[in-house]
């Protein structure tokens, strides 16, 4: 197949991922994204400009990597020469820093910290958001659920108006979903303290690990994950996926929510586009995740893209309702009297239109007749036919599709119906003539096939 064939296919996927699992997607962010659009260092850049900061540091970095082959190794290295330093000329940096009850790490914390909030206003960071600004103007418009991320500095924040950032180990400490939130699990340069940069940072994050993905696995069960700015090989993709591979992935099957997206400058030309991609976690293990080549990411953007009544939702004030709503819950339902004014409730939901404006959302002309007729989503479907994820039922309707040259969700038809906002498709339902006719083709039984 052709590129412009792969990317159709994947977009299809995509789009039928966000339907049927009916909720926003996740993106976890790597330093290749940052790096892609406001010219951050890589590691061994960032360490560059450390050992160009540091008079102690007097060996070229060639000498460093021989000597340790890993960029940790070569920060832990370089945190006490700095600390050295720090002591020698007080006067560049803060007096705070020199309090004996601050770890011995925070100077080069602190001059990493500096250096990731110059980055936004540097000459390439400008011209590399004139390059890509159509590309950044379409990741806007994703409006995910969440945002996870290893990366210290703020672009996420200046992209995503009204997402809070949750820096480091906070996340821990969050009594509720964390809808439109940044989960900087690495820490951010706005705390020095937070960041998880040298080796002790990382084995005590590495203990700590487990309760984060615990609090994470939900996510990753419930939302379509989309990973961006990492390799395969990445130790930050492989510890996640490593850590959710036993239950999201039962006898190495793949899992179908999760996307790999990685640039490849030659996306287009080269004549091979794999639709999976395994992923080695150790020795033993692999995970199959769906993969995703680009040398431009906008159309995955535009794919992503939410619908209008979502993207009009304030995340900042649906956070704020969350939280007062999971404490109301949590306390005061069994401690106090609640007085509800039944009057103006009585009012709200005097009219469907009125009971759906009370909820944020708009009304069909014939809601109980498209849920009669079609009651299933495709996650509905999978379910009527034994099937623990949508993507099993999606794969038969490709059968279909192979056999006749059509897809049965291109169209309204009497299997389908997809319900429209203006342009945009909000939701595909599905009816019992298509649950009927998917579990004759599961089943390997002759089917009639009328579109």
């Amino acid at each position: 197949m052709n590129y412009e064939e792969y990317k159709e296919i994947i977009k299809d996927d995509l789009a039928t991922c966000l339907d049927s699992m009916g909720v926003q997607p996740i993106l976890f962010f790597g330093s290749g994204m940052s790096q892609r659009y406001i010219g951050s260092p890589t590691w061994f850049g960032l360490l560059e400009a450390l050992a160009n900061q540091c008079p102690k540091i007097d060996k070229n970095i060639a000498y460093y990597k021989q000597k340790y082959n890993d960029p940790i190794q070569i920060g832990t290295a370089f945190s006490e020469l700095i600390r050295e330093w720090a002591w020698e000329e007080q006067e560049r940096f803060p007096d705070n820093l020199f309090d004996d009850s601050r770890p011995a790490s925070i100077y080069i914390k602190y001059l990493v910290s500096e250096i990731f909030k110059e980055v936004p206003s540097t000459d390439a960071a400008e011209r590399l958001q004139v390059e890509y600004k159509s590309e950044i103007e379409s990741l806007k418009g994703v409006n995910p659920y969440a945002i996870i991320t290893t990366n210290y500095d703020d672009f996420l924040e200046s992209i995503f108006n009204g997402y809070t950032p949750v820096i480091g180990q906070e996340i821990l400490r969050a009594n509720y979903a964390s809808i439109g939130e940044i989960i900087k699990i690495h820490g951010c340069a706005s705390n020095p303290d937070s960041l998880v940069l040298i080796k002790n940072d990382y084995d005590e994050f590495s203990i700590k690990k487990k309760y984060l993905s615990a609090k994470l696995l939900t996510f990753f069960a419930e939302h379509p994950l989309v990973i961006l700015g990492y390799s395969a090989q990445d130790p930050n993709v492989r510890a996640i996926l490593s850590d959710i591979d036993e239950i999201l992935a039962p006898e190495n099957e793949l899992i179908p929510n999760i996307y790999l997206v990685e640039w490849d400058v030659n996306a287009e030309t080269t004549g091979k586009h794999a639709l999976e991609r395994l992923v080695p976690i150790d020795h033993e293990r692999s995970v199959r995740v769906k993969s995703i080549r680009a040398n431009s990411f906008e159309w995955i953007y535009e794919t992503l893209s939410s619908n209008e009544a979502i993207g009009q939702i304030n995340p900042k004030l649906l956070r704020s309702v969350l939280a007062r709503t999971y404490k109301l819950v949590r306390h005061d339902i069994p401690k106090k009297t609640i007085e509800v004014d039944f009057q103006i409730l009585e009012h709200a939901v005097s009219s469907d239109e009125q009971f759906a404006k009370l909820y944020g959302i708009t009304t069909l002309d014939d809601p109980s007749a498209i849920n009669a007729a079609y009651p299933y989503s495709l996650s509905n479907v999978a379910s009527e036919l034994g099937y623990g994820y949508w993507h099993y039922a999606n794969e038969l309707i490709k059968v279909i599709e192979a056999e006749h040259g059509d897809n049965l969700k291109n169209s309204d038809n009497k299997y389908h119906v997809a319900i429209k906002a203006g342009n945009k498709v909000q939701a595909h339902k599905y009816s019992q003539a298509a649950v009927d006719l998917l579990r004759n083709v599961m089943k390997g039984e002759p089917y009639v096939y009328e579109p």
